[in-house]
């Protein structure tokens, strides 16, 4: 029998009129690997964030060690022993990588001096046996949230943690990645370390994890040894018998997220006969000066959705704002339609004003579409109705359209952009991680939107995203972005084991 590290107890907080925590339970034992699920807004991160020592109960109590302590800050936390990788990035913009990751570390000798050739040596020696590889010299805002992830990860692993808590480490993680991120967690519980994981993704936790919690509004439902369950009981318990949200999750598309589907849900239909955007011998550079994109040629039929799967880092970003018009090209050509819809792989950065609330972030792509304009002026009440429109259909749990967007849970405010870019009806869309952040739920119902708007409306649609296994799901056509060339995968080595290889750098042989 493991020791108790710590030991969460009828824990209950509140935001506003909204209950987060309904009494909540949660033991975690030194030596173990605990995954707790649950769907977006199921309390998941406010359980993390007090455990972290970054906001506090309630009511309840928290015990580490065997005593009941309450954490002040997260100083606290990490001075017992809790090192906390959030899920929405915690990084200085302004700094270095390595300031960045000296920020985060215990200081020895003088309080105030930061010895960052002490730190990069530390910091270097745990990239190269952990595999989470960084440019210590970068700013941290020229880097994509594959790379703060990786970041944040080698912050909290600098602090030498008894407790290392992840709260969605792999959602922007590269496949490789995932897997040494799994072994590195492995190799620290079996150090006597404890871990606990966030994921969204039922076959991730039944991989790694030891003991299994499932959150569900706000309450513990279930904790089980993870041999002793599989991904439908996991299913049931996080939306219930009787869900009030919706449809128990059955259909073809919730089975393939829960990994009981077939390979490829995507038909293998021919393109529309009409080009919606294309892109020729394009030419983008990066934040730092190099080429991000080169000679990238792509033409995006009517009706149609393209994949793009590459390890992050490798031109993704730029892709897309080039496609969605945010970007300007060094060289080449480039058309696309006036009517474009992006959604954005940082939401918090690009996709939402934080301190708006949900329908002013609704009507934030509506000022230019007729449908809400009347001459000069907004159509405000037709603006609300179709906010709510939104909420209701994508089910976005709040207080209702006056909340404002920061109070809303990580899956929540991505529902709101994915929910908000899909109905504009746009004749392009740009969908970069769509799905990050959300439950498995969600997440089909995403990509059911995603092939819905391509098939039934003749759209394009673009999805480029780090999970191959949605690439492969979801996409008519499939393209590989390394070192910020596209690379078209023909579609008889459109398999997993084919596209992963492409995306390390492995050449295929077309026979």
């Amino acid at each position: 029998m493991t020791d108790v590290f710590a030991h969460l107890n009828g824990i209950i907080r509140h935001f506003g009129q909204v209950k987060a925590l309904d009494s909540a339970n949660l033991e975690i034992h030194s030596g173990e690997i605990h995954g707790i699920l649950g769907e977006n807004g199921a309390g998941k991160t406010t359980l993390l964030n007090i455990l972290g020592g970054i906001i506090h109960p309630d009511a309840g109590s928290l015990e580490v060690g065997g005593s009941q302590v309450r954490l002040q800050s997260a100083r606290a936390a990490w001075k017992m022993g809790i090192g906390l990788v959030h899920q929405h990035f915690t990084l200085v913009p302004g700094l270095s990588v390595l300031e960045n990751l000296a920020l985060g570390r215990r200081h020895r000798g003088h309080r105030w001096r930061l010895h960052l050739k002490e730190i990069r040596k530390e910091a270097s020696e745990l990239s190269k046996l952990t595999g989470l590889t960084v440019p210590f010299e970068a700013s941290i805002e020229e880097l994509g949230v594959g790379d703060r992830q990786r970041i944040e990860i080698l912050k909290a692993l600098l602090r030498d943690p008894q407790l290392l808590v992840l709260d969605e480490p792999t959602a922007v993680l590269a496949p490789a990645e995932i897997d040494q991120l799994f072994q590195l967690l492995r190799t620290l519980a079996e150090e006597g370390r404890a871990v606990v994981l966030v994921a969204h993704k039922l076959d991730e936790i039944l991989s790694i994890a030891d003991r299994v919690t499932v959150l569900r509004r706000g309450r513990t439902v279930m904790t089980a040894v993870g041999a002793d369950i599989d991904t439908a009981i996991l299913a049931d318990a996080m939306v219930g018998s009787s869900s009030s949200d919706g449809d128990v999750p059955t259909t073809p598309d919730v089975l393939s997220v829960l990994g009981q589907g077939s390979d490829h849900s995507a038909q293998n239909r021919e393109p529309g006969n009409r080009s919606v955007a294309e892109l020729k011998g394009v030419d983008v550079y990066g934040p730092q000066g190099g080429l991000a994109l080169q000679d990238v040629g792509l033409e995006v039929m009517s009706g149609e959705v393209i994949g793009v799967a590459g390890v992050e880092g490798n031109g993704q970003h730029e892709l897309a704002l080039v496609l969605s018009g945010r970007q300007e090209v060094a060289s080449g050509k480039l058309q696309i339609p006036e009517r474009v819809g992006f959604i954005p792989q940082d939401r918090n950065r690009e996709g939402l004003a934080a301190d708006f609330d949900l329908t002013e972030n609704v009507a934030l792509a509506l000022h230019r579409d007729p449908r809400f304009r009347l001459g000069p002026l907004l159509r405000w009440s037709l603006i609300e109705l179709h906010a709510a429109e939104i909420r209701s259909r994508f089910k976005v749990r709040s207080s209702g359209g006056r909340a404002l967007a920061r109070e809303l849970s990580g899956g929540n405010q991505q529902r709101l952009v994915v929910g908000r870019e899909l109905s504009r009806l746009p004749a392009l869309l740009i969908a970069e991680n769509p799905t990050r952040g959300l439950d498995f739920t969600a997440t089909a119902f995403v990509r059911g939107e995603l092939k819905r708007l391509a098939h039934d409306t003749a759209a394009g649609v673009v999805l480029i995203s780090t999970d191959l296994d949605e690439i492969l799901e979801v996409a008519d056509r499939v393209f590989v972005i390394l070192r910020g060339k596209l690379t078209p995968v023909p579609s008889a080595h459109d398999s997993r084991e084919a596209v992963g290889a492409m995306m390390l750098g492995s050449r295929l042989e077309v026979h």
